[in-house]
């Protein structure tokens, strides 16, 4: 880990200054000197052209934002490309099975007023993600308030509904112990701040209180697409009005809040995720078996469990598995950034040599890629040999990432986390 974050602070120009008085996510890029502008690798013992080089797409598949379609030109930029994310589908589903169940468990005392409508605010992270559109559709599909159209439930955000009366949503009806409750989405909105920049806090934060000041004590859950918000519309409303916020990403914070009223979370396996990210560029530098210390035992003995990913080979990506985190197993989750047993031992230089990766997180405000995914990956690539330059986006514009890809001719492999889903060919071109 020393070595990367050193790497890190020479990149930026640093010099002696402490990694944390930085900031994990401090952008910065890698050389721009014009005598290295060629197209081929300068690390390597052999010459490899960038658009040879390994590729992972990580956190945002490349597609359209406005209808789901995935970027195959992007998945199969070269033999070594893949994506890696996590089964944002069922995930989806078990975020919403845990909010209906734990309507079923504690209706005696979720319905605030006594009005019989059991109601429900809805922080969307970004319209144009396929993650965020599938955690909408998935709380809605399992409280029975989604609504089809062409097929798919409509994860648009509403505004307000507080009488029902949305062509978006409906009102669905629930049998708990004997009674009949309606369940009403009575908001939802994108959280997306001034600037641009979407699966905004702050602005979740803001929005409660402002649906609470209009409506409060009609409000009997608060449904979040991540922690990042759901955390900020717990601290600023919801704990002291004792009103549970389920979320999504299992952040370190979000778990520990659960033993003071937050309603839940969902595990979406970073410690898996980060581990095929870098995984997977070492295998492909090494020049091995994609599945070596994934699905079959490397020289090591790392390797995952079956029950933990899945690949899906039309895709090109690999997928973590996600767990429901409750009241009933939160302990087992507080500290999301433990690495995965089984992918904890070194490799061995002598056969997987140190190798500069080139990786990227498009927002260093994001909670989960910063609080968690990236100190997973600071373990990781000690343990595989890699040495990775972190560069931190502002979460608004693509050019504020692929200025800093000066010079990827210094680099032997890439990570890229992006912006908007639509926008992999900003990168790709550079690669080209």
């Amino acid at each position: 880990m020393e070595m990367s974050r050193r790497r890190f602070l020479e990149v930026c120009g640093l010099g002696a200054l402490s990694f944390a008085s930085v900031g994990v996510l401090a952008g910065c890029g890698g050389s721009s000197d014009s005598s290295s502008s060629d197209s081929t690798a300068s690390s390597g013992t052999d010459a490899v052209a960038n658009k040879d080089k390994p590729l992972v797409w990580f956190n945002r598949q490349p597609s359209n934002s406005s209808t789901g379609e995935l970027d195959t030109a992007a998945l199969n930029f070269n033999d070594k490309t893949y994506y890696v994310g996590f089964d944002a589908n069922q995930g989806a589903e078990a975020q919403g099975q845990m909010v209906k169940d734990y309507i079923e468990k504690n209706i005696a005392t979720l319905d605030r007023n006594g009005d019989g409508i059991i109601g429900y605010v809805l922080a969307i992270g970004d319209v144009g993600h396929n993650d965020s559109i599938a955690r909408t559709r998935g709380v809605r599909k399992s409280l029975g308030t989604g609504i089809e159209k062409d097929g798919n439930i409509v994860s648009d955000p509403i505004g307000t509904n507080t009488d029902g009366s949305s062509s978006l949503v409906q009102d669905a009806k629930m049998e708990i112990g004997g009674k009949t409750y309606t369940v009403r989405e009575l908001a939802s909105q994108e959280m997306k701040n001034s600037a641009g920049a979407t699966w905004d806090a702050a602005t979740a934060g803001n929005a409660i209180g402002t649906w609470a000041s209009s409506f409060g004590d009609q409000i009997d859950l608060i449904v979040s697409n991540n922690d990042g918000m759901g955390m900020s519309m717990f601290n600023a409303w919801s704990k002291d009005n004792k009103v549970p916020t389920f979320g999504y990403d299992a952040n370190n914070d979000a778990v520990a809040a659960i033993s003071e009223g937050y309603g839940g979370t969902i595990s979406q396996h970073a410690d898996i995720q980060a581990y095929l990210t870098l995984r997977l560029l070492r295998n492909s530098l090494d020049g091995v078996d994609i599945n070596t210390g994934i699905s079959k035992a490397d020289d090591a003995g790392n390797v995952l469990a079956e029950d933990t990913y899945k690949y899906v080979e039309a895709d090109r990506s690999y997928y973590a598995m996600n767990v429901a985190v409750t009241a009933d197993n939160y302990t087992d989750f507080t500290d999301s950034t433990k690495i995965y047993e089984g992918a904890s031992k070194q490799l061995d230089s002598s056969k997987s040599p140190s190798k500069k990766v080139w990786l990227d997180i498009y927002n260093a405000a994001d909670n989960f890629l910063s609080s968690t995914y990236q100190p997973l990956l600071q373990q990781y690539d000690k343990l595989l040999n890699l040495t990775v330059d972190y560069i931190g986006g502002d979460g608004q514009t693509e050019s504020n990432i692929t200025n800093r890809l000066g010079n990827p001719s210094e680099y032997d492999a890439f990570a890229i986390n992006m912006v908007k889903t639509d926008n992999a060919s900003s990168y790709t071109s550079l690669l080209s």
